[in-house]
């Protein structure tokens, strides 16, 4: 059940509006603290399993132990946004790789309509500078070879205290504009645009390339510096080094290819 205390308002107004719509309402388990919400999303696909196109999500006040890319674990303090999802994915939408950046592109967009000054770090962070705002972790789950459903974990930093390297909406927004409750809707809004914007995957990595953190990187085996040269379709990056090219799927690449 969900605490209208946490989503508020306009996260009650965001459920009466997709209702309107005759769409599925969200259904929302909202936890005062937890260990992850991704695991207690996929216990809740577990005991019902996934049947109708209605979508889920799990949001925590706290997690203890929350899960990140390669089963990283770190603290999500009370303050922020701790959000597990699983949505009706279409299966004409965009490539798997492209999940990720397409949530992270309408966060930036709903960000940058407050002002903030966002850039999409490759594949699914959003950083203000050099800092760390959010993550995005993304995966799709299929069963029998056919695409089930999008599976999308986010960590926004609102108010909470973060560690070195990140920062917080508290530091870039005035005060009356960081409740984390309205944040919190404003990520299942976002989450529902990317579905759109998965749809047209040409004018996603365009935007999303127009975002890019930084115009090099350094291969994480050998520090050799790559020019980054864009996206491909599938949401790879794409590296060029004189006459030599790559791509990268994920940052371990580089080490698996041994390079």
């Amino acid at each position: 059940m969900a605490s209208a205390e946490l989503i508020g308002r306009r996260g009650a107004d965001l459920l009466r509006r997709r209702r309107r719509q005759g769409l599925p309402p969200w259904n929302l388990r909202v936890l005062p603290v937890c260990a992850s919400t991704e695991t207690e999303l996929t216990q809740w696909l577990q005991h019902r399993p996934w049947q109708e196109p209605q979508p889920r999500a799990v949001i925590a006040r706290h997690q203890i132990r929350a899960q990140g890319q390669w089963g990283r674990v770190w603290q999500a303090p009370a303050g922020g946004v701790w959000i597990s999802a699983a949505l009706p994915w279409p299966s004409t939408a965009a490539a798997p790789g492209l999940l990720g950046l397409a949530v992270a592109l309408a966060l930036a967009e709903r960000l940058e309509s407050e002002g903030v000054p966002i850039r999409i770090k490759w594949p699914n962070d959003l950083l203000i500078g050099d800092r760390k705002l959010a993550g995005v972790l993304p995966r799709m789950v299929h069963c029998g070879g056919h695409l089930r459903l999008a599976r999308i974990g986010v960590g926004l930093n609102v108010i909470n205290p973060v560690p070195v390297g990140a920062v917080a909406l508290r530091q870039v927004l005035a005060r009356g504009r960081c409740r984390p409750q309205v944040w919190t809707t404003e990520v299942l809004r976002c989450l529902e645009r990317a579905c759109g914007f998965a749809l047209a995957p040409q004018a996603l990595v365009r935007a999303v390339e127009a975002r890019l953190w930084q115009r090099q990187v350094r291969d994480p085996a050998t520090a050799e510096p790559w020019r980054i040269t864009g996206l491909g379709a599938d949401g790879a990056l794409q590296l060029q080094q004189g006459t030599r090219t790559m791509s990268w799927t994920r940052w371990a690449d580089a080490r698996d290819q041994g390079l």
